[in-house]
């Protein structure tokens, strides 16, 4: 019944069938931070060691809450912290939640709930988006602490420190803030010392790994709780966004099928949604994911499965339904911040550039990741007002002290650094990045990074054949189209570089404030 294919339109009915700012502090300064904002979490007691079959065994001694980072980054680690104050002061009232069930269940030491069930190893490229499962009950932060009063009280809760772990996770994804990835391997670890078996604490040491973009240790762990529990819902869908990232689709898209035979869901509707959309096939992905829409059973649901179809008519142009979808989603949850970003994109492309701005400055105050902060800027440099560039130029300043953080944390962040910096920092850091982070993997994405930033190198023989394998999936991505486009033209290949340029500004023309327009201006002076 789940969906398989674009030919197999019944399959598809199983869906509606089924239902704050971070800073580099010493350890003692984070122990009596934490304790006077009442936020300190149980001492966790010696680590387990890793399931076996996972690939790399974590430290002995876990790193402290908040990391550590070179002294040449704490002013861009300072940078981070300011915009994350502007974030604290409209936290209070965010709609980042966990949900009543899975409150219920760790407050009396039971599994996890279902709802818990849907925090995501890793949210998928096309959405930037959480799963609902953390976003439907009450406040993120006051869940969390609720989790420490009990573990204090109850510390040999296995499962409690499980949740609290991926709570932790899911603190560090929707406030950009990588200090949380060390406090959420105490807790799983601890999980982990209490019950070896546990499948609950391996899927979220899955998530985690994913977090911090360790796709491997993902696998591995996603694969050791599917040993334990083969229904892990959490487990399932790690394994198949570590394939995703890992660039071996027609693992993922088995592995779509195999979680929607065991477990549907939207979860797992949402990721076999992208494997197709990674192979060109958005008809298939948009009919799975509007079921899943009008099966989704909770706010949170409707909120995350909404902002993916936004992500997805974005991606081919089409801003009206875009915004459509965006204004679902935030009908459903007006916290929630994947929406809000989406938004911002589809009203700069659709003309709107004042929306645009304030729609990421919010989602920059709450959250200050990479591509928010990349958008931002290049809206402050479209617009060209007094002082924009010196505004954009802190945006850009921004993503070192993000990626500085985010690797004292335990974060690969070779990616983001590569896609940042080739537009707007250093080529060579933009080379490195791109480099190392295709060594790990090798997907569409990691080649597009890769070839940009060869481009921006001055490299374009070398960059050609990893543009081209970009595209090879037939991956709808105006950006990838205008990166082979240029390269193409670079390499004296001016037919196929007209082509390609053509076909990202016919597929989406507003995929970037500063990349459609060079777009435009390298088309034309093909001509």
């Amino acid at each position: 019944m789940g969906p398989r294919g674009q030919d197999d339109e019944q399959d598809g009915q199983r869906v509606t069938e089924q239902e704050d700012g971070p800073r580099v502090v010493s350890d003692e300064e984070d122990r009596r931070r934490q304790a006077a904002a009442g936020d300190e979490s149980p001492a966790p007691s010696a680590p387990a060691s890793p399931a076996s079959g996972t690939t790399r065994s974590p430290s002995p001694t876990t790193p402290s809450p908040c990391g550590a980072a070179s002294s040449g980054g704490d002013e861009r680690v300072a940078a981070v912290r300011r915009v994350g104050a502007l974030g604290r002061l409209s936290r209070g009232r965010a709609r980042l939640t966990l949900t009543a069930a899975l409150l219920a269940v760790a407050l009396t030491g039971g599994a996890i709930a279902l709802g818990a069930e849907r925090v995501p190893a890793s949210a998928p490229v096309s959405a930037g988006a959480v799963d609902p499962g953390v976003l439907s009950g009450g406040d993120l932060d006051a869940g969390v602490t609720a989790l420490q009063t009990h573990l204090r009280a109850q510390p040999k809760d296995a499962g409690g420190w499980a949740t609290l772990g991926l709570a932790y996770v899911e603190q560090a994804r929707t406030k950009g803030d990588p200090s949380r990835y060390p406090r959420a391997e105490q807790a799983l670890r601890r999980s982990l010392s209490l019950a070896p078996e546990s499948d609950q604490a391996l899927a979220g040491r899955a998530a985690l790994a994913a977090a911090r973009h360790d796709f491997e240790d993902a696998l591995s762990f996603a694969d050791a709780a599917l040993r334990r529990n083969p229904y892990s819902e959490r487990a399932l869908s790690s394994r198949i966004d570590a394939l995703v990232e890992l660039g071996r689709y027609a693992d993922a898209a088995e592995a779509a099928r195999t979680a929607d035979a065991r477990r549907p869901g939207v979860p797992v509707f949402t990721r076999y949604a992208y494997v197709h959309e990674l192979r060109g096939d958005v008809t298939t992905a948009r009919r799975v994911l509007e079921q899943a829409l009008s099966a989704a059973g909770s706010p949170g649901d409707t909120a995350y499965v909404a902002t993916q179809l936004g992500q997805l008519a974005w991606n081919q142009g089409d801003y009206k339904s875009a915004l459509s979808f965006y204004a679902r989603a935030l009908a459903a949850d007006d916290g929630y911040l994947p929406a809000l970003e989406g938004r911002a994109r589809a009203r700069a492309a659709n003309g709107d550039r004042a929306g645009a701005v304030t729609d990421m400055e919010t989602v920059v105050a709450r959250s200050p990741l990479p591509g928010p902060l990349v958008e931002l800027g290049e809206l402050y440099e479209a617009r060209g007002g007094a002082g924009d560039r010196a505004r954009a130029r802190r945006q850009y300043a921004l993503v070192d002290a993000w990626t500085a953080l985010a690797r004292a944390n335990g974060v690969n962040a070779d990616l983001d650094t590569a896609l940042a910096a080739a537009d707007h920092g250093d080529r060579r850091a933009a080379l490195r990045a791109a480099r190392a982070e295709w060594a790990r993997r090798h997907t569409v994405h990691t080649a597009d990074a890769l070839a940009w930033a060869l481009h921006v190198d001055g490299r374009d023989a070398e960059a050609l054949p990893y543009a081209r394998r970009a595209t090879a999936t037939g991956y709808r991505s105006a950006a990838f189209r205008y990166h082979r486009g240029v390269i193409e033209l670079a390499t004296g290949h001016r037919a196929a570089g007209r082509a390609w340029l053509a076909s990202a500004l016919e597929l989406n023309p507003g995929f970037s404030p500063l990349g459609a327009a060079r777009a435009r201006e390298a088309l034309e002076g093909a001509e």
